[in-house]
């Protein structure tokens, strides 16, 4: 029986998604052959709760007492979207201690987490990405950069985060500086990028002893003008096609291209890749090393069209590290 730590919550705006998805992971988990502990962490405070009752965790070697009880934990399933579990900060952390967990390593979270990087590292092997600026707080002549280099309308979104969260379309100039405020808001650093008109297409990857699997890719349809925070978290909001209604060999390329991307940035667990698909050509937007495993989310989805179940989607997570 293994211990394994399922460490969820996180300090961005992603915090209560990535405690769902860590409920969801221990609720599905193969007690036959797991012992899940659901670790909550928020800031410095890292704690598994029991019958209304908080055990923090020992940073010193990431272990727990329970009364005279000293819990150490065989592997960590990764469930933070965001900051700390999705930039490298706790795969770093658990490199240290030797710790295995479920996602990729610090060098490829750290660069999938900042978008303008990971899009000019992945336009370095072929793929295709819309024209983008990338600005700092406090950065001067921001909006006169954007409007110079760029064709409205454009997306704004912060640079580092995932789950759509500070992001917004801006179709004419004058709506640009709350835009910009608005991502800035939740990051110091922040991404433009022309609108590309297309159909969203995203692809999950997973590598299982040793091969690389891309599960059936899927469409999103947003009930809102794009796919942001609440359409993919509220019911009714979106859309997912699984597997996407197009053509076999449209569906085979944006297998192929997420198989390459995963091996070149060098991923490991459970990783997704979006695109938008214009005419035969795939933009990438952004990859998401620690996507959403929610009863909601895209991932369990895929994977139930591959022929796994959620718990099936953990166990083979969890035994590629074991």
């Amino acid at each position: 029986m293994y211990n394994i730590a399922i460490v969820a919550g996180g300090n961005s705006g992603e915090y209560g998604i990535s405690m769902k998805s860590g409920k969801q992971v221990e609720l599905n988990m193969d007690l036959g052959k797991f012992r899940p502990f659901l670790i909550e962490i928020r800031g410095t405070k890292w704690n598994y709760k029991l019958e209304r009752k908080s055990f923090p965790i020992d940073k010193n070697d990431f272990s727990l007492t329970i009364g005279k009880r000293k819990i150490k934990f065989d592997a960590v399933f990764n469930a933070i979207h965001g900051t700390p579990g999705e930039d490298g900060r706790l795969q770093g952390y658990f490199d240290m201690l030797g710790i295995p967990y479920t996602s990729s390593g610090v060098t490829t979270s750290a660069l999938s987490f900042n978008k303008t990087f990971c899009k000019d590292v992945v336009s370095c092997y072929g793929a295709d990405i819309a024209g983008h600026v990338h600005l700092n707080k406090g950065e001067k002549g921001a909006e006169a950069a954007v409007l110079r280099k760029l064709t409205m309308p454009v997306f704004v979104k912060p640079n580092n985060g995932g789950s759509s969260v500070g992001m917004s379309k801006v179709k004419h100039k004058k709506d640009l500086k709350a835009a910009l405020e608005k991502a800035f808001h939740e990051d110091d650093e922040i991404l433009v990028e022309e609108y590309i008109k297309g159909r969203e297409l995203t692809c999950g990857v997973i590598r299982i002893k040793g091969k690389i699997i891309a599960f059936p890719v899927t469409e999103i349809i947003s009930q809102k003008e794009f796919f942001d925070y609440e359409a993919k978290y509220q019911a009714g909001m979106a859309s997912e096609i699984v597997p996407a209604e197009i053509p076999g060999k449209v569906s085979d390329a944006c297998q192929e291209i997420s198989v390459k991307l995963f091996s070149k940035l060098n991923c490991k667990g459970i990783v997704r890749f979006d695109y938008i698909l214009n005419k035969k050509k795939f933009y990438f937007l952004e990859v998401n090393t620690v996507p959403g495993i929610t009863s909601a989310s895209i991932v369990p989805k895929m994977a139930k069209a591959y022929g796994w179940s959620y718990s099936d989607l953990i166990t083979n997570l969890l035994n590629e590290i074991i």
